[in-house]
């Protein structure tokens, strides 16, 4: 019965403790740890973030480069003590590296205490100007009549940009050949020359290219036609209750104190309600897409519930 006493005493004590360090929290500054170069969406977002964020919290908010691959970032975070000083943006490759890793140095729900979702993009599919595909209809048709014919230019194989055509390939009954690159640069030079039939590529990076004469919009993976770019059809229109959105959020290493959690919740929440901050989402295709920690948990579970059946479906390797 003591022991009984003494461990309920120590519950009662951890968890008035928790309030009582949020009361105190921030007191020095806090990093947020991306995967992705500088330069890119993530990063523009982040550091859109943290100046905000650090304004209202009275802080500093540091926006750090993890060296190597979203994993090595991601881990970091995950490894990091759970009082609220170390966050990172989480993208839309998170939940699909679920479903093509072999293994992970992390559990991807355990091991974060999710705070919010950010902002939501659709994935596209584009061609060159000049290109006899018409529509995204008419890529649909020539791909039945050539199997295995028409290419898709993507990032690397187990990318959002992979899985998506994958998915495409199921629920049109096709068999469009993805053609893994490195980088935007080269797969547009393709398109351009003849190389390449389309490409799949993230809303920030196609809609300025498509807004520039580059590249030639046939589709967006949204449900409805994407408020930033009206004019181009999307996925749906051919392949009904089709919808891939990828995504920014930012997660905390698990375990870190609700009140904390809730905290940067409300924070930023109000952040993303700004309208110059919309705007400047608006300027690299994102959307602001705020919700509660347990909304940001479940999208994630249902993202990576979708890839791995795409995995499994078409016998995707995984590494």
């Amino acid at each position: 019965m003591q022991m009984l006493f003494r461990l309920l005493a120590v519950a009662l004590v951890a968890m008035l403790a928790a309030p009582a360090a949020a009361q105190q929290w921030p007191t020095h500054a806090l990093r947020i740890v991306t995967g992705t170069p500088a330069g890119g969406s993530p990063d523009f977002v982040s550091r859109l973030l943290a100046e905000r964020l650090s304004e209202r919290l009275g802080q500093p908010v540091l926006v750090e480069h993890s060296a190597g691959t979203g994993i090595a970032a991601w881990n970091t975070v995950a490894k990091s003590p759970p009082d609220g000083y170390v966050l990172s943006m989480l993208t839309g490759a998170f939940s699909a590296r679920v479903a093509v890793a072999k293994s992970l140095p992390y559990d991807p729900i355990k091991d974060f205490a999710f705070v919010t979702l950010v902002s939501a993009y659709p994935m596209v599919v584009a061609t060159a100007p000049n290109s006899p595909i018409s529509s995204f209809t008419d890529l649909i048709v020539r791909a039945k009549a050539a199997p295995f014919q028409i290419t898709y230019g993507m990032n690397l194989p187990g990318s959002v940009h992979h899985l998506t055509g994958e998915l495409i390939n199921v629920e049109a009954g096709t068999s469009l050949r993805g053609i893994p690159y490195r980088g935007n640069t080269q797969i547009v030079q393709d398109l351009l020359g003849g190389r390449l039939d389309v490409m799949i590529e993230t809303g920030t990076i196609a809609f300025a290219q498509i807004n520039g004469g580059t590249l030639r919009g046939l589709a967006v993976s949204s449900r409805r036609r994407f408020v930033l770019e009206p004019d181009i059809p999307t996925i749906a229109e051919t392949l009904p209750g089709f919808e891939v959105m990828s995504w920014l959020g930012l997660a905390a290493p698990g375990g870190t104190p609700r009140p904390v959690v809730d905290r940067l919740n409300w924070e930023l929440r109000e952040i993303l309600k700004l309208p110059d901050i919309r705007d400047k989402l608006a300027i690299v295709g994102n959307v602001p897409m705020p919700s509660t920690p347990e909304q940001m948990q479940e999208h994630i579970e249902r993202d990576a519930a979708r890839w791995s059946r795409i995995v499994d479906i078409k016998g995707i390797e995984k590494y």
